[in-house]
């Protein structure tokens, strides 16, 4: 008797784990201003109501966006719909005073509590992990260059078909996420595999749309990373490699200058590797 067969990944299985993950974080029990929830929610009513005149929109496409809103709910898309299209505008007001370290969008897939290391380490990985060798490495400071002891360098990515631990069947629970506590000099150092572009999930809601509008679907090579240090603020950001695929047409549109590598062979001869250091800014 055969071995059972383990279910193939799907985009719309990612993204109901997505959703499903989303509703464990912890809720807010802060007092809601009523005032602010009113000025927003009346300024992004208004909006739509200006694109409806512009674009004259009509009744046979009113029913269609209601039928696709749906369909994104069924689907459990809610989270990969915002943090595609919304979350970087978001980031981007939230981040405007930082001077260190840049950030960008978390994404939907961040997981806490991955296995550490001190100063060095592997992800956890399959035997014969598809990808390019690669070592991923710098320092943690604080704005006047400083190492910063005991700074946490959490960091995750897909694999090489584009799925991510956690999130899609058939996958060991960490593999290709970890944390680093640095030591009084700072310094981390990942080994990993170099990640390959992949496209956001087309098999569901969200796919339904970037079909429709004509638009691609295709992420550059990233790793995502959640830096922070006792005193110093957290950066959540990702890391995209020069000349990539995608690196000028993110569908995210995450890219930012900065956060481009430039990897160099590694000094091991297999692979590659890049520094890329962190300056924390105070909390």
């Amino acid at each position: 008797m055969s071995a059972p067969t383990a279910p193939s990944p799907t985009a719309a299985g990612s993204g109901r784990n997505a959703t499903e993950r989303f509703a464990e974080k912890q809720r807010s029990t802060a007092q809601v201003d009523h005032a602010r929830v009113s000025a927003i929610a009346t300024n992004a009513i208004t909006a739509l109501h200006e694109v409806i005149r512009e674009h004259r929109v009509t009744y046979a496409e009113y029913d269609a966006l209601k039928a696709w809103l749906i369909r994104v709910g069924e689907d459990g898309e809610w989270p990969l719909f915002l943090d595609v299209w919304v979350e970087h505008v978001v980031e981007e007001v939230a981040n405007a005073d930082r001077k260190g370290a840049v950030g960008t969008i978390e994404g939907p897939y961040y997981i806490p509590g991955s296995p550490e290391f001190r100063s060095e380490g592997t992800l956890p990985m399959r035997d014969g992990e598809a990808g390019t060798p690669f070592v991923f490495q710098g320092t943690v400071t604080d704005l006047e260059g400083n190492p910063l002891d005991d700074a946490r360098v959490e960091l995750w990515h897909a694999d090489d078909d584009g799925f991510y631990s956690q999130f899609a069947p058939g996958i060991p629970e960490w593999n290709l996420r970890g944390t680093i506590l640095t030591g009084p000099d700072g310094r981390f150092a990942f080994t990993t595999v170099k990640p390959a572009p992949y496209q956001i999930p087309t098999d569901g809601s969200c796919g339904a749309l970037i079909a429709a509008a004509g638009w691609h679907a295709w992420r550059p090579a990233h790793l995502h990373l959640k830096v922070s240090a006792p005193g110093k603020q957290l950066v959540t950001t990702q890391l995209y490699f020069a000349g990539g695929q995608h690196v000028e047409d993110d569908v995210a549109q995450a890219v930012k200058p900065e956060l481009v590598l430039r990897p160099t062979p590694a000094a091991s001869g297999t692979g590659e590797e890049v520094t890329y250091d962190f300056a924390l800014d105070p909390a």
